[in-house]
């Protein structure tokens, strides 16, 4: 088996994607329609057209991407591995067809994902104190609060989980005239707050959804590049704007909770939904490492950053830290690298291209050489 094959991808085209961002990366030319997403992983093939899962003879472990947001995606949550295997086999049970669009588990696999920022990059994540979703809606006035008091009342539960239980499920039981009442608040209001541009941004998009507020009761978060941020399951999430790298277990179990027009089963989300009050976990990279490997909690991935600031047989050769005892996809975001391999020679890898690695075992590792930015997804867990 050659060393290192480069790969093309799979692009998909959902609306609320960017026309320029991926484009701009991989050096091709935009033709207006949103390119949301770039899809690495066993369906990507060498140029002669051998998938990845062909090469492996079998599937990896996990899915990585491209992501570029233009618009937000909608609020979800994904299964535990316990809860997925249960819904699979529920709703196969109950003949639910697997392409079906009321289909919540579409395999038997959980799905914590890691999200690591390429540009400034703007998402909500886990929920607020219930306090502190109490203070932000004391800013509506009396006449809308009325409509809220059930939601305020569920706030005062003494413990936390129950209190943000008992406030979603309220939530999305507004009636609709309390709904439409809320969307033209919002849209009519001129607060310039982070959370009422989000707000009305959302109503605009999803008028009468609950979900419009959920800067309210979701923690904002904001990603310089570099940076990254891991979910795991049962944490309520959206990304809003940006562009990144997403690395996440292979799987489609999807459990959403607004801002979409898909399907939404808000008992089902409930039961797969962490309550307990969180502030998101921001991973920096180490400043002065050439390469740092983002700390990830699950068994299926693990993405590693590489750097390098030197010309072809430079000093500053890395040492590759992935491929090691599993296989790898690299892609480079910037720059222009050189990877060696012993008794192999050498593979260029230019911006926006990509490449698979196959599992190396005992081996020499791989020498990087150049001036780029390498994002590494291999398989297997994560360092502490």
């Amino acid at each position: 088996m050659a060393e290192i094959y480069k790969l093309h991808h799979h692009v998909k085209h959902y609306e609320w994607g960017s026309a320029n961002l991926i484009p701009r990366l991989l050096g091709a030319a935009s033709d207006g329609s949103p390119w949301a997403e770039l899809w690495m992983g066993s369906l990507s093939e060498t140029p002669d057209g051998v998938s990845v899962g062909e090469l492996i003879a079998g599937e990896l472990p996990f899915l990585f991407k491209l992501l570029a947001a233009e618009k937000p995606l909608s609020i979800q949550a994904h299964p535990n591995l316990a809860q997925a295997r249960e819904g699979f086999e529920r709703e196969n049970r109950a003949h639910i067809a697997p392409n079906a669009p009321n289909r919540n588990y579409r395999d038997r696999n959980h799905k914590p994902e890691i999200i690591c920022a390429l540009t400034p990059f703007t998402g909500m994540c886990g929920f607020r104190a219930p306090g502190e979703i109490a203070r932000l809606l004391s800013a509506f006035p009396a006449a809308l609060r009325e409509g809220f008091a059930p939601l305020l009342r569920a706030l005062e539960t003494p413990a936390p989980s129950l209190a943000l239980q008992t406030f979603f499920g309220t939530l999305f039981s507004l009636p609709k005239e309390a709904r439409s009442a809320l969307t033209d608040f919002i849209l009519s209001a001129q607060d310039t707050d982070g959370e009422w541009e989000l707000m009305r941004e959302f109503a605009r998009q999803y008028p009468g959804d609950p979900a419009i507020i959920a800067p309210l009761y979701l923690n904002i978060f904001h990603l310089a590049p570099g940076e990254a941020l891991f979910i795991d399951a049962g944490v309520p999430h959206s990304y809003i704007h940006g562009f990144g790298v997403e690395l996440m277990a292979n799987s489609d179990n999807v459990l959403r909770g607004g801002l979409t027009t898909k399907h939404v089963d808000v008992p089902e989300l409930m039961k797969v939904l962490n309550f307990t009050p969180a502030q998101p976990h921001i991973i920096k990279p180490d400043a002065g490492s050439g390469c740092f490997t983002y700390p990830a909690p699950c068994e299926e991935f693990s993405l590693t950053v590489v750097r390098g600031g030197a010309a072809y047989g430079g000093a500053e050769a890395q040492t590759a830290a992935f491929a090691r005892s599993s296989p790898a996809i690299v892609i480079v975001t910037e720059g222009e690298v050189l990877i060696e391999a012993p008794n192999a020679g050498g593979t260029v890898l230019k911006q926006g291209e990509s490449a698979f690695i196959p599992a190396r075992g005992d081996k020499d590792p791989l020498v990087l050489r150049g001036g780029y930015t390498l994002y590494a997804a291999s398989a297997g867990k994560s360092a502490p």
